[in-house]
């Protein structure tokens, strides 16, 4: 169901409807458990929600806001957290309905802003970006004339239990703890009190990057698919780790379970891999020459690389379109993998 609606249009709608859609719109900008200061008032309310209400004045707009946001009081939606000073400001008061949470529409397009950088150049996406959030109205391509289709394999998100996305973002927003009870892999459960330090989406998988009780490091992953519960702590702030910087994490490995040293990467490449590599370079260094002609390769790439697992499935993606040449350790674990992977099909 659209979120505006034209002046024609709601005259000739039936009153209920009307107000439903005003009311499931407010929720909408309301959030749930941001700090008092942030918040927002009556006023503020109604500039966000001003195309769904058919008001004859600014005064009328507002007037009528109230009475919707009273409702919502009443019926223990939201609740006024300044009460007795002005200006009135308001919060959700239950996350049951996450899907019209602001806070998880929030994380939803900062995923598909990270998602559209791989396809998408920086600058074009920067004037894209401004456009779809501030005219819902701008002509659009659809899906007949525009796809973007990914070069890999995707798998499907992993499911989370319900509350459990909305406390993660709320304790990182208010950095303050969070209790989660946990089923790790083998079954066993546990419950803890975590340090949220960052949130990472790591493929079809979230993670929260946090300390585990009173333990000063190391910073662990916790999957959000694995927490069966998740209670926000309002009043425990989290304890930060000092000099923690997530880019320098992701930069370094980390967030791909490996130390991630940099390492001087040597390839050979041919087939599909040459034409794509000479277009979209693995790193800015990336150096570039031809094989002598008569050779098995097109060319030879030097490249310095953070050593992950990422890198080691890319690598082992490709096939026989490339040829790790140093560092040494590394040929060798493509070399061990290659065996073990033709083993598999040459006893059949």
């Amino acid at each position: 169901m659209p979120l505006y609606f034209t002046a024609m249009n709601r005259r000739s709608e039936p009153k209920h409807v009307a107000r439903i859609e005003r009311l499931r719109h407010l929720m909408r900008c309301i959030s749930f458990g941001a700090p008092d200061d942030a918040c927002l008032s009556t006023t503020q309310l109604s500039e966000r929600v001003a195309d769904v209400y058919n008001a004859a004045s600014e005064r009328a707009l507002k007037r009528a806001v109230q009475r919707d946001l009273e409702a919502l009081v009443q019926q223990q939606r939201i609740a006024v957290v300044n009460t007795g000073r002005k200006p009135l400001r308001y919060r959700r008061l239950a996350s049951d309905a996450e899907d019209d949470d602001p806070v998880i529409w929030e994380w939803t397009l900062n995923q598909i802003r990270m998602l559209a950088c791989e396809a998408v150049p920086q600058r074009q996406l920067d004037r894209l970006w401004r456009t779809l959030l501030t005219n819902t109205q701008a002509p659009r391509l659809d899906e007949s004339r525009l796809r973007v289709v990914p070069d890999t394999f995707r798998l499907l998100p992993a499911a989370l239990y319900p509350g459990v996305l909305s406390a993660v973002i709320q304790a990182l927003i208010l950095r303050c703890a969070l209790r989660v009870g946990y089923v790790k892999a083998d079954g066993a459960r546990s419950d803890a009190v975590l340090q949220p330090q960052a949130a990472v989406q790591r493929g079809p998988i979230a993670y929260l990057l946090a300390l585990k009780n009173d333990e000063e490091t190391p910073v662990r992953f916790y999957a959000l698919h694995r927490m069966v519960k998740a209670e926000v702590l309002t009043a425990t702030p989290a304890r930060q780790v000092e000099g923690f910087d997530l880019d320098r994490a992701i930069a370094e490995g980390r967030i791909d379970f490996g130390q991630g040293a940099l390492i001087d990467l040597e390839l050979r490449v041919r087939g599909y891999l040459a034409e794509l590599l000479r277009a979209c370079p693995m790193a800015p260094d990336q150096r570039l020459e031809d094989e002598p002609e008569g050779a098995d390769f097109e060319l030879r790439l030097w490249v310095r690389v953070p050593s992950t697992g990422q890198l080691l499935r890319w690598l082992l993606g490709a096939g026989d379109n490339l040829e790790v040449v140093s560092p040494p350790d590394l040929r060798r674990i493509v070399a061990a993998q290659v065996r073990k992977a033709s083993a598999l099909y040459g006893a059949r």
